[in-house]
């Protein structure tokens, strides 16, 4: 007689009546031999699963390794019929007669014992507050960063990890930050084009080409979806002032939820229109100040006081989301890591977790940043070409 326990699943809407094997490592019909708990090992999985995942040349295309086939063809109702231990393999049989070979170290690798790692969340990342974080850690050199394959790997850990990288004596030329930025990832063209000058100018149409101090921000609030990786390029910075400043949003966020949870809360759920516009242009965007991830960690600031519009809520939570927004900004405007750009340095840094700052500069001398926008995903695409076996957080 075969034992068998009987559990019950969903696919799509239709309620499915799965046989899954017991544990036992001597099930009669199922296993013959299990030495090393094969038949064990198969059971922390729903037959659904390991059929949807199998490896086969019928499942997945050789080449691509990409899915060959939808979950609606699979039966509504599916179990597990043999397994078969083989070396360092398991022979998975299914009751629709596919037959299926598992690496135990992948079946061993992929037990569900948790979520994936979400490499945009704060899980992924090292919090960082100014006093505890030497701005030595986050500097690297731009010739290093093209000859030296490990060097390079650091680097894009740092903007990774702690949210940014200063890269040192890039060539101080127009243009020099679209050849970092092809290092990172791809330009992502927007109204300011494929790279934009930070230098003063008359009639200004965004107070970052003034001399006024600018206040710690995220760029471009007002798309959807934001440019996530930010460079900034300096060729000249000679009058007095002008340092810059930069603030770890997850930190500020992560550090708001533990003193003031309510106001954690509110700032999550309430949404925030961002606009900007000028001659030609009308960009609108709305979302919270901080998005989190179904389970509930930080993913996401989006923050920008010069280019928030009033917020259309109802009085009580207008009042509510003034306070929490207020804790916000003090948090923000108290937690800035300073540093001045000299010609040759180039602030690489992930716009949807840093906050990026200046102060004011007057007096004889320019000031000129060149800077672009490209896309995280090309980062960390590269970190992980480079450390295959590399784990987010680890």
């Amino acid at each position: 007689m075969r034992t068998v326990s009987v559990h019950r699943a969903v696919i799509g809407r239709r309620e499915t009546r799965v046989v899954r094997p017991s544990p036992s490592s001597t099930l009669t019909g199922l296993v013959a031999v299990d030495p090393f708990g094969a038949a064990a090992l198969v059971a922390e999985f729903p037959p659904v699963w390991l059929r949807d995942n199998c490896p086969c040349s019928e499942c997945r295309d050789p080449s691509s390794g990409q899915r060959l086939f939808g979950l609606e063809e699979l039966p509504a109702v599916l179990g597990v019929s043999g397994v078969v231990p083989d070396g360092a393999s398991v022979v998975v049989r299914f009751t629709d007669g596919h037959r299926g070979v598992f690496a135990r170290d992948w079946l061993l690798a992929n037990r569900l014992d948790g979520y994936d790692l979400d490499p945009r969340t704060q899980d992924a990342k090292v919090l960082w507050r100014p006093a505890e974080l030497a701005l030595d850690r986050a500097t690297f050199t731009w010739r290093r960063f093209q000859d030296d394959p490990d060097h390079r790997a650091r680097c894009l850990d740092s903007v990774l990890r702690l949210g940014f990288a200063l890269l040192r004596d890039v060539p101080v030329s127009p243009g020099a930050v679209l050849e970092v930025a092809a290092g990172f990832g791809y330009v992502q063209e927007t109204n300011y084009g494929r790279l934009f000058d930070v230098v003063t100018r008359p009639d200004a149409p965004n107070l970052a080409f003034t001399d006024r101090p600018i206040a710690p921000h995220t760029d471009n609030p007002y798309r959807d979806p934001v440019p996530t990786l930010q460079l900034l390029h300096c060729l000249a910075n000679e009058a007095a002032g002008g340092d810059s400043g930069v603030v770890d949003g997850f930190h500020v966020a992560a550090t708001l939820r533990a003193d003031d949870p309510m106001a954690f809360a509110v700032l999550t759920r309430t949404p925030v229109t961002f606009r900007y516009a000028a001659p030609g242009v009308d960009l609108v965007a709305t979302a919270p100040l901080i998005a989190v991830d179904p389970r509930g960690r930080i993913r996401g600031i989006r923050y920008n006081n010069r280019s928030a519009q009033p917020p259309r809520l109802p009085y009580p939570e207008a009042v509510e989301f003034y306070a929490a927004y207020r804790r916000l900004a003090t948090l923000v405007a108290s937690d800035q890591l300073r540093f001045r750009l000299d010609p040759g340095d180039c602030l690489v840094f992930d716009n949807t977790r840093i906050l990026h700052a200046r102060t004011g500069f007057a007096g004889i001398g320019s000031r000129h940043l060149q800077g672009c926008y490209a896309d995280l995903d090309a980062v960390e695409s590269a970190w992980r070409a480079h450390r295959p076996q590399g784990t987010f957080g680890g």
